[in-house]
This record gives structure tokens, sequence and C-alpha cells, in this order.
């Protein structure tokens, strides 16, 4: 089944399709009336779709299984050549999305002991409604912007993730998110719940093939991070460069809590991403560390937001760009320090690597700080790969283009140490591809 082009009649035919109650229905109604009062942003790469063109909702008629076996071959071969299922062997719970659906869900006995809830967005609205609806919209609002505004209207798919208070998990939980299909939209609406004195580390890995038309993922990821609890969020996105990769990713951090997001963006034609933690509790901390990468007719608006709100709260910000073949890489990024949010900190830092004279960086920050007990460090380099360098590593016999790839990925570095090894590895590969 395929749903095309975008109107009140479709909206109301994706919630029927799923048999959501009124709650749902609603909210995708609203969502839809605000999506058409509202402008593209002001600020980043130039966004030109042609809603009407894109695929809003697509059904392969696969049912979710935990069963890899179920599987129909053609979606299966593709996921086995991307390694996905391989990696499923370090996790502690796997979710694969194909296009509109979650396709499988798998997960270990000891999380089912330990009474962790780990499915898709859509099973937990049929099973668990109740705790759903206490955070669903709640951090990102379909207010927030136009394409928060659109996942709202049409979202399917995505992860629900409930870590019950005093819950520490020994590996991550992994999803995979992939669009097949030309002139495909993915709308995946993940919701994650750590509650108080817990731990998740939850892995999110994207692809898609190249079609001569653009495709479109508008997701939206909301986490609450409970009193004295932690969550890390790695992700490495390798959409074609065709797809316009427009994510609105926030979470909600408590007292004594932490929150890390690790975003690497290697693919898509423009993207738009900033992750952002509110810092609501005292002592809380939030982390972002990114990586973007801009090729050839790529434009890469990347960065964090930190809001500080609540005494003594600390944030940092490691943002790494290089930019080659006319590919654009910009950082663009916020950290608010309230008048009430006494007593804390900011580290910002930005390095942009340029690898030749087509290609251009820029740093747009913005930073606030309403009280005289606080303060933020900002700290921005703009370079290109160092001559001495350069020359050290081919005096040692190392080809010049091999030298070039060992400066960037030791570029780098600080990101690539943040992610698990088998995903470390792949990084390599990627950018090695797109340089």
């Amino acid at each position: 089944m395929e749903i095309k082009g975008l109107n009140k009649e479709k909206v109301l035919e994706i919630s029927k399709i799923k048999q959501e109650e009124d709650f749902f229905r609603e909210y995708r109604l609203d969502s839809y009336d605000i999506f058409k009062k509202l402008d593209n942003p002001s600020f980043g790469p130039e966004i030109q779709l042609n809603y009407d063109d894109i695929i809003y909702y697509k059904s392969n008629n696969e049912k979710i299984s935990n069963d890899w076996n179920n599987i129909s071959c053609s979606i299966k071969n593709e996921f086995d050549n991307l390694g996905v299922i391989q990696s499923e062997k370090k996790m502690d719970g796997l979710g694969v999305q194909y296009e509109s659906e979650m396709i499988y869900h798998n997960m270990i006995e000891e999380l089912e002991e330990k009474k962790v809830i780990f499915t898709s967005i859509d099973e937990a609205i049929k099973k668990y409604p109740e705790l759903v609806k206490k955070y669903f919209g709640k951090i990102v609002s379909n207010h927030d912007n136009k394409f928060a505004a659109l996942n709202g209207s049409v979202f399917s798919g995505g992860s629900f993730i409930y870590i019950p208070p005093y819950t520490n998990l020994s590996r991550p939980l992994q999803s995979y998110f992939r669009i097949s299909s030309m002139n495909m939209g993915q709308f995946e609406r993940s919701l994650i719940i750590v509650d108080h004195d817990s731990s998740l580390h939850y892995i999110e890995g994207c692809t898609a093939p190249e079609y001569t038309s653009s495709s479109l993922h508008a997701a939206v990821v909301e986490i609450y991070v409970g009193e004295n609890s932690t969550c890390r969020y790695s992700t490495v996105q390798n959409w074609a460069n065709n797809v316009y990769n427009l994510v609105t990713k926030r979470a909600l951090v408590e007292k004594n809590a932490k929150m890390e997001w690790i975003d690497g963006n290697i693919g898509s034609f423009k993207t738009m991403k900033y992750p952002a933690c509110i810092l609501k509790g005292d002592n809380s901390s939030g982390v972002c560390i990114t990586i973007s990468v801009g090729g050839k007719g790529q434009f890469q608006d990347t960065g964090a937001r930190m809001i500080h709100i609540g005494k003594n709260t600390k944030s940092k910000i490691i943002s790494n760009s290089i930019a080659k073949n006319g590919g654009e890489a910009t950082y663009r990024g916020k950290v608010d320090i309230k008048k009430e949010a006494t007593n804390s900190e900011s580290f910002v830092r930005c390095d942009s690597l340029i690898l030749d004279n087509l290609s251009k960086s820029d740093t747009y920050p913005v930073n606030i700080n309403e009280n005289n007990t606080s303060n933020i460090i900002h700290e921005a380099t703009v370079s290109k790969i160092s001559e001495e360098n350069l020359m050290y590593l081919m005096s040692r016999g190392i080809p010049k283009e091999t030298a070039e790839e060992l400066i960037i990925l030791g570029f780098i570095d600080n990101f690539k140490q943040e992610l698990p090894l088998e995903y470390a590895v792949e990084l390599n590969a990627l950018i090695k591809r797109v340089l």
C-alpha cells in the first residue's frame, strides 16, 4: 500500500491504517494544520520540495517479526549486505525499519526480565497508550518547526524505549532505518524514556540508495532522562546525496542526569540537524559531539543546542566539519544559560577542515549568558591540511593520498573514540569513500 501526496484525507488514512485512538488522530490533524501555516526555516540551506510528489506511507506487507528468517528475501538481502543483522550479536536488542514500518524487532530475555520496553512507536501506542501520551509531543512540540509539524501529521515507525528505574544495560540497543524507494519520505518518531537511576546506550544507523529524484527524511526524536540517569544516543547517518535530512532531536535532562549525543552526518543532499539538551535539573549535564562531511553537491548544516535552566549545569559541544569538492559544512549552535542557572558552564569547540578552494565552512554560534556566576568558553578553528604534516608523512614513504586520509581521520579522532568499534570502522570506510 502506498500513500502519495499530502492532504487532510491522507493524514486520516494513515491514522486509520494504524487503528489509532482519538488522541493521536487529533494530534495528526492539528500537526497538519500547523504544517500548512509554517514557512521553511529562514536559515540554513534552501529547501525545495514538492510535497505532492512525496510518498508519505508505504507498506511492504511485512509483519513485524523477531525471526530474521521470516523477512522476505529481497529485503533481508539488503540488510545482510549492510551488516545490520551481524551487528545484532553485539547488542541487547535490535529494531529494523524499512520504508514506513518496523519489520523486525528482537531483544534478549534479560531485557524482558528487567521490564525494559523496546518496540516500535506504533506498537507502543497500542500497548502502552497512557505511558506514550505522558511524553509524546511534550519535548518536541508540533509548533516547533515546519518539519516537526510534518512529522507529527504523517509519522510512521520509529523506536519506543522505556528503561525502568534502577536499570542498567550491559550492551546497547540499536535501530536501523532504510529508505529504498524513489521519492520516499521516512518520518519515524522515536520516544525514549530513561527513568530515574538508570542508563541506556542507543545506536541508530540510516541509509538509502541514490535516485535522481529527491527523498525526504524528517524524523523527530524525544528523549527524557530521569534523575541520576544517563543516556547516550549514537548515530552515523549515511543517506544518499539525493536525500533531504531534516531532523529534530531534543532531550529533557533532570537533576544529576546526563545526556550525550554522538552524531555523525556523512551523506544526504542537504542536512539540518541540531541535537539539543534542555538541562532542567540542578547538576545536570549535556554533551554533543558531531561530525559533518560535505562532499560534492552536499550542504551539511549541523550543530547543537544547550539550554541551561538548572543550577550547576554543564554542557560541552565538540563539532568537527570537513568540506571537499565544493561541499559546504556549517556549524550552527546555541548555548543559552538562563538567569536562574547559576554556577553553570559551557564549552564549545568548532573545528573545520577545508580540503580545496571550492569548498566552504561557516560557523554561526549564539552564546547567551544571563547571570554573572556562569561562563561560556567558545573556540573555533578553520584550517587546511598542513603541508608540513603532509611532507613529514610522505618522507616516511607514505603516498600523498594515503597521507591525506590519515590526517583527515586523525582530525575526527575524538568523534571515533565515542563510537562502538564496528561503527568506528564503518565511519572510516564511509569517509574514505566520500572524500
